[in-house]
């Protein structure tokens, strides 16, 4: 077997395929080719390994190697906001193969993202659109003008663009201002008209979170979900609302979105207590906290790994869910072959260091995540 790259002596977790231990990864033309056992002699699917010649060979001994990261909920419209990042330094850099921009764009601000986000960058930087003519784009209380939205815009520029994966509404006070639920109603009902999934992040109210956990479907993403706010996923008693217990049941989705001020070791440490994982985990990485709390997806990932998260659980967060939510599970999230050879190397190393939430609470762990290498689409790279 001829092959581009073979990934060798490596320990792989790829979750889509409930893969956990050694295989070798045979890639070519940009796509994964096969993946091979070496502790039998077998391929995954059975059939006896044939020798592989391949023109690069990385040396995995001690790392462990996953589908490309992806993190769902990022910023990276970098000169239109005041908040967006350059991708490339939250993406191939430190090992995010794939960047979802959380509603920095709106309809009337798409071309932003495409200049600023996605060409620029060798990070596959898709989409989540702002409910909001504008977006980000003039400033954080987007949903306050209920003329500036832009729902029929926003239908329209999703059928014409593969890389919008979904709709975002912030719904929390300071955005909606005076209009409440109304800017939501509107995000709901384009999303259903355009098949795509509503992300909705909330914060503080008005609107209760029981409002709008209750305009949600099965496959909605609820971002910021571990917040440390009034008024979250938990009543005063430590208790899961029923309304979120509603939501969950129905197939609503918990994503992280760790940020400047909306992940909490306790609530995540009490959800965890009641059995309540988070479906993805994701940053919200932005120019107000690059620097800290979040600093990138592998930092956040070594925050689970302190909760007693399995690295198993992390990465399937990471990699196979989101890549559901975002409808392109046969192509990332995954090293089935045929997919998309987006794969991350990663060091899991024993180490003193501290790590604080979005409260500015601290724990002192053993061990962090760090990411070694990316190859993107057969590319290698180094990560910084």
């Amino acid at each position: 077997m001829s092959a581009d790259l073979l990934i060798r002596n490596r320990w792989v977790i790829d979750p889509s395929q409930k893969l956990n231990g050694g295989y070798d990864l045979v890639i070519s033309d940009g796509r994964i080719m096969d993946i091979v056992t070496t502790d039998d002699g077998k391929t995954n699917d059975g059939k006896t390994n044939e020798p592989v010649q391949a023109r690069e060979t990385i040396d995995a001994a001690g790392c462990i190697v996953t589908p490309g990261l992806i993190d769902l909920h990022a910023h990276v419209i970098s000169e239109s906001t005041q908040l967006g990042v350059r991708a490339d330094s939250v993406g191939i850099e430190q090992g995010v193969t794939t960047l979802v921009d959380a509603g920095s764009a709106g309809a009337w601000t798409f071309d932003a993202f495409l200049k600023e986000g996605v060409e620029p960058s060798i990070t596959r930087v898709l989409a989540f659109l702002n409910i909001s003519g504008d977006g980000l784009c003039r400033g954080g209380a987007e949903l306050s003008d209920m003329s500036r939205l832009a729902a029929k815009d926003a239908v329209t520029l999703i059928r014409e663009q593969p890389s919008i994966r979904g709709i975002k509404a912030r719904m929390s006070a300071s955005v909606v201002k005076n209009n409440g639920l109304a800017p939501l109603l509107v995000a709901k009902q384009a999303a259903r008209e355009a098949g795509v999934p509503l992300m909705v992040h909330i914060g503080n109210a008005p609107p209760t979170l029981s409002e709008v956990l209750s305009l949600l479907d099965e496959g909605d993403v609820v971002t910021h979900a571990f917040h440390g706010k009034q008024g979250g996923i938990l009543d005063v008693r430590g208790q899961l609302l029923p309304e979120a217990e509603s939501a969950l049941a129905r197939g609503v989705l918990f994503d992280v979105g760790h940020g400047e001020s909306s992940f909490s070791f306790r609530t995540m440490q009490q959800a965890k207590a009641l059995g309540i994982a988070p479906y993805s985990i994701s940053t919200d990485v932005h120019a107000r906290n690059l620097n800290g709390p979040v600093h990138s997806l592998t930092h956040t990932m070594s925050k689970f790994l302190a909760l007693g998260f399995t690295m198993y659980e992390i990465v399937a967060a990471c990699t196979s869910a989101p890549a559901k939510v975002l409808g392109l599970e046969r192509e990332i999230g995954t090293l089935a072959p045929g997919a998309y050879a987006d794969v991350t190397i990663l060091r899991r190393e024993t180490m003193p260091i501290a790590l604080t939430d979005s409260e500015q609470e601290t724990i002192l762990a053993k061990e962090a995540v760090f990411a070694q290498q990316v190859i993107t689409s057969g590319k290698v790279l180094t990560c910084t």
